[in-house]
C-alpha cells in the first residue's frame, strides 16, 4: 500500500485497481489496517472509486474526521481531479460535459437520460485535453458532481470511450481502464489547513504513450 500521508485524522493513499474502496474484506480501509499494522484501526470510506479505478484516496481514522470530510464533499469544498484516456482524438480542447445520469441499481449501471425523475441526477464535469496521439486522448477531468462511473458514462456516450472500459462500451483493450484519482484537495479536517496531494498515473500502457 503506498501511503503519501498519514496522521491520528486522516490518510492519504494510492488505491490499486480492481480494489474496493468501502470497509468488507479486501477493501481499502481492511488494506490499510494491515499497512498500519493494526487490525482494529478505525479507517473510513469517505469518497468511492470504482473497483476498477486506481489513485488517490484519502480516508478519515475517527467519526469526527469522516463526518468533516463528508461535510466538505457535500459543501463541494473537497477537490477531485482525474486523468482519462479515452479513444478518439477530436475532442474539442476544453469543455463542460452537463448531463442527467440515471442509476440503475438492478443492472449496476448509469445511463445518460433526457427525462428527470427518480433515480436522476445531473452530472457535471469540466476537461481539458492534455495531448492527442494515434487515436488517443489524454485529458484532464475536474469533477463537479460525484455520480457512479460519472467520467466513464459522459465520454462514452459522446463517442470517446475511456481507454480499457469494459461496462460501457465493447472494446478490446489489453489493460486495465484508463482512468486515474490524479489530485485531491480540502480541507484538513482538524486543523482545517489547506491539503493538497497529486500523483501521476503509472508508466504503463496507455499513460506511457503520452
Amino acid at each position: 500500500m503506498d501511503i503519501l500521508f498519514q496522521d491520528s485524522h486522516i490518510v492519504v493513499c494510492i488505491k490499486p485497481p480492481r480494489v474496493l474502496s468501502t470497509d468488507e474484506p479486501g477493501g481499502m480501509p481492511a488494506l490499510l489496517r494491515q499497512a498500519l499494522g493494526d487490525e482494529n484501526a478505525d479507517v473510513r470510506t469517505v469518497h468511492r472509486l470504482d473497483r476498477v479505478v486506481s489513485g488517490l484516496m484519502v480516508l478519515a481514522r475517527n467519526p469526527k474526521a469522516a463526518s468533516n470530510l463528508s461535510a466538505q464533499i457535500r459543501e463541494g469544498v473537497f477537490g477531485k481531479d482525474y486523468f482519462a484516456v479515452v479513444h478518439g482524438d477530436s475532442l474539442p480542447p476544453a469543455g463542460t460535459l452537463t448531463d442527467l445520469l440515471y442509476r440503475d441499481k438492478a443492472r449496476k449501471m448509469t445511463f445518460v437520460t433526457q427525462t428527470p425523475g427518480k433515480g436522476v441526477q445531473e452530472a457535471i464535469l469540466h476537461y481539458k485535453v492534455r495531448a492527442s496521439k494515434k487515436g488517443l486522448s489524454m485529458v484532464e477531468v475536474e469533477l463537479v458532481t460525484g455520480r457512479t462511473h460519472q467520467i466513464r458514462v459522459q465520454f462514452s456516450s459522446r463517442g470517446y470511450p475511456l481507454v480499457g472500459e469494459r461496462k460501457y462500451a465493447t472494446l478490446e483493450d489489453d489493460c486495465d481502464i484508463a482512468l486515474w484519482s490524479c489530485k485531491l484537495c480540502f480541507n484538513h479536517p482538524a486543523t482545517g489547513e489547506k491539503m493538497e496531494f497529486s500523483a501521476p498515473p503509472p508508466a504503463a500502457y496507455p499513460w506511457s504513450s503520452f
